[in-house]
């Protein structure tokens, strides 16, 4: 259900008159309170600026990686992106991922199941399932809960396990029992880094064992994972290959030798880098 943004007497020429930096703080305490998508056009009315102050203010909010933006507006990135190193994460190549999010999203149909892991690509997917219907979205994450439930048109299923809180998920036995009793249309998995020879790594044994249950769950397997983690893999565990992958969503960057190898294991569905 959505909410009224309520116009106060005087609040609208004080914010008006506001400094830049104070303007943007403004924007994300309401954003964090509403814990929805909010239209550029309400924050302008709200503050009283027009709507082309209001995307200069979330271009440089996008920018320090605070805020998501959207089609015609924009949402807080969610409670573990602040609180938790899963932060670093969703912020690292931002632009790359958003491309790849929304590449991805692409791929999927109206009605299908999906699961979805707790990687940071796979957030940015979840942001742009807003257009899609009748969606059954199943997923450890417990980041996407805040990013997914603003989307009436979606079933959201929290698979349950053990508490992590450095990436805000649910992991452990109880986990990989509950998987291995589901199947799903299309699986979306990130990854670490993908080596030379097309292995897929994580960084921990524990993470590596799930996400290898989570892989053989799904009818169609999709990769999502920009081009920077294309290269060595020391210190990491395998938990697939690209041969096991219908699809991987990258960016550009490739180079034209790691394309010809890659291409060779996996069809590439290449993500323009502006979004």
């Amino acid at each position: 259900m959505g909410c009224l943004l309520v116009q106060i007497p005087g609040f609208v020429d004080y914010y008006g008159h506001m400094k830049r930096s104070d303007r943007q703080n403004r924007i994300l305490t309401i954003l964090r309170a509403m814990q929805r998508e909010i239209r550029v056009e309400e924050l302008a009315e709200m503050m009283g600026v027009s709507h082309l102050t209001i995307r200069r203010d979330l271009d440089q909010l996008t920018g320090s990686r605070t805020i998501i933006r959207t089609h015609g507006g924009c949402l807080a990135v969610g409670r573990a992106a602040l609180e938790t190193e899963y932060h670093e994460k969703v912020g690292l190549n931002f632009e790359l991922k958003q491309a790849i999010g929304k590449k991805a999203a692409g791929l999927v149909h109206d009605g299908e199941s999906l699961l979805l892991n707790d990687g940071s690509t796979t957030f940015h997917l979840a942001t742009q399932l807003g257009f899609k219907k009748d969606l059954r979205v199943y997923t450890n994450s417990l980041a996407l809960i805040t990013e997914i439930t603003r989307f009436s048109s979606i079933k959201l299923y929290i698979i349950g396990g053990e508490y992590n809180e450095a990436s805000y998920s649910l992991r452990g036995g109880l986990l990989e029992e509950t998987l291995d009793r589901y199947t799903f249309d299309t699986v979306f998995l990130g990854a670490d880094c993908v080596d030379a020879q097309g292995r897929c790594m994580v960084s921990t044994t524990e993470e590596a064992r799930i996400t290898r249950v989570m892989l053989r769950s799904g009818n169609r397997k999709v990769l999502l994972a920009d081009h920077t983690k294309a290269g060595s893999a020391r210190g990491h565990c395998a938990y697939g290959t690209l041969e096991d992958f219908d699809i991987w969503v990258t960016s550009g960057n490739l180079s034209e030798k790691q394309r010809e190898g890659y291409s060779k294991k996996v069809a590439l569905s290449i993500a323009e880098n502006s979004v």
